[in-house]
């Protein structure tokens, strides 16, 4: 078995391979071309594995190295950090301790998702930063009119008319961009099981089913309903000792939460059906047998915790996802699925 480790960069990748005799049998600098690639792993014959940080562009490395037989896997690059800190680095060290770490078995790994379901997800977030690009718009024109107490454009003077006329044709032109990315997603994502179950769901639309299953990617790879509630960012973090809001943890950033599903936890506590639940006034948390609580990080009138919220949401899609497939796909006998119709769209939001 052969391991490499692979320091990637824009232009090129520092690589370094060990045999299977645990010595170094191969270093080089090797540029970012798909030829040179392949005549490099080409030199060794038998088992290889590789393994390089995920960073944003291992897609084609990825694509690459599977056609070629080579087992790739994605580094989390935070936690490899935590692992392999060292004074002393050098494309060549990295590459050397990835290597090293990989044969060891100890790299941390991150979610590989799919060659088919990178493009929806990735239009998904292209759609998001349309729709951010949107709100900032809206913004500044609400700006100008603060700056002279102006409740319409029409009260500004020319120039800045002109401003916020500009403005308004970027809105346009985003929500024409936006409608398009969602129409040209709807016949990949329709026929999904998974997304019409999911929008059976009260609280749950076409964008928030189209977000959850592709930030998602396959539910399996949770072992545990803790570890999906920590994807999603609705615990907690715990940071020198004490528990910080879940805003103040976070690593990156993550659409799946902040975006789509997070809002929409409030405006979906009213609908659910559930049991009364009593939760431990402020202040008594410790009186309460050590447990404790996920709670909305916003003003939730039902105030509901949000680990309530996503156990009664996984015990709805159990109760649908024990049913036939054809009748899953509809969600109800008798009803046609929800989604046959074309996509509505609104303004951006």
């Amino acid at each position: 078995m052969f391991y490499s480790g692979i320091d990637q960069h824009k232009r090129d990748s520092y690589i370094t391979t060990y045999g299977p005799e645990s010595t170094i049998v191969k270093q080089e600098r090797v540029p970012n071309s798909p030829l040179l690639i392949r005549r490099y792993f080409a030199q060794f014959p038998g088992p290889h594995k590789a393994v390089v940080e995920s960073t944003g562009s291992w897609y084609w490395l990825a694509d690459l190295l599977g056609d070629l037989g080579v087992e790739l896997t994605l580094a989390h690059a935070t936690r490899l950090k935590a692992i392999s800190a060292a004074k002393v680095k050098t494309d060549k060290v990295d590459s050397d301790i990835l290597a090293l770490l990989l044969q060891a078995d100890l790299i941390p790994e991150a979610h590989m998702i799919a060659r088919e379901r990178r493009a929806p997800r990735d239009l998904m977030r292209a759609r998001l930063r349309l729709v951010e690009k949107c709100g900032s718009c809206k913004n500044s024109i609400e700006r100008l009119l603060e700056k002279f107490n102006a409740r319409s454009v029409a009260e500004l003077d020319g120039l800045y008319r002109l401003q916020a006329a500009s403005h308004e044709l970027q809105i346009e032109l985003l929500n024409q961009q936006r409608k398009a990315l969602e129409a040209a997603l709807h016949p990949h994502l329709i026929p999904n099981s998974d997304v019409q179950r999911m929008l059976w769901i009260p609280g749950i639309g076409k964008v928030n089913a189209f977000t959850i299953y592709t930030e998602i990617d396959d539910i399996e790879r949770f072992p545990s309903v803790r570890q999906f509630f920590s994807y999603c960012r609705l615990v907690p973090g715990a940071q020198l000792g004490r528990q910080e809001p879940a805003s103040l943890g976070l690593q990156g950033r993550q659409p799946l939460l902040e975006d789509r599903i997070q809002p929409r936890l409030h405006k979906s506590c009213a609908v659910l059906p559930r049991d009364p639940i009593v939760l431990p006034s402020q202040g008594q948390e410790e009186a309460h047998q050590g447990r404790s609580y996920a709670r909305c990080t916003r003003d939730c009138p039902h105030r509901l915790p949000c680990a309530e919220y996503w156990r009664e949401l996984q015990r709805l899609v159990q109760e649908q996802t024990a049913r036939s497939n054809e009748t899953a796909a509809v969600a109800a006998p008798g009803k046609p699925s929800r989604l046959t119709e074309p996509v509505q769209t609104g303004s951006c939001a």
